[in-house]
């Protein structure tokens, strides 16, 4: 049974910056390709950011490119998002889940509760 659980959320003033963690069980997460997303108060999900199975490679939206980063200990089961220069905009729910390889971008189907990211002054 996949189960996933995303902590670390809070309320950070704008400029500020989070780590959230997604652990993960109940799936080969070593070699799965590992993905974050977000939902904002009254929008659809967003693909936010991902990475590789080995993590050598963070991918990241363009609203976020430059202060998003996804990293993974595969050790421990554990995807990480760290997040730099918050805005406003980037307050949502944010998951974490795992997609097909070579499919960086993709809603995963599968995703935990979601920690809420609140960005205000």
């Amino acid at each position: 049974q996949v189960q996933l659980v995303e902590s670390g959320g809070g309320l950070v003033q704008p400029g500020g910056s989070l780590n959230l963690s997604c652990a993960a069980s109940g799936f080969a997460f070593n070699s799965s390709w590992m993905t974050w997303v977000r939902q904002a108060p009254g929008q659809g999900l967003e693909w936010v950011s991902g990475t590789n199975i080995g993590g050598s490679i963070s991918y990241a939206a363009n609203s976020v490119k430059g202060r998003f980063t996804t990293s993974r200990d595969n050790a421990k089961n554990t995807l990480y998002l760290q997040m730099k220069n918050l805005r406003t905009e980037d307050t949502a729910v944010y998951y974490c889940g795992p997609v097909e390889k070579y499919s960086m971008g993709q809603i995963p189907v599968q995703r935990g509760q979601g920690t809420q990211v609140t960005v205000s002054s």
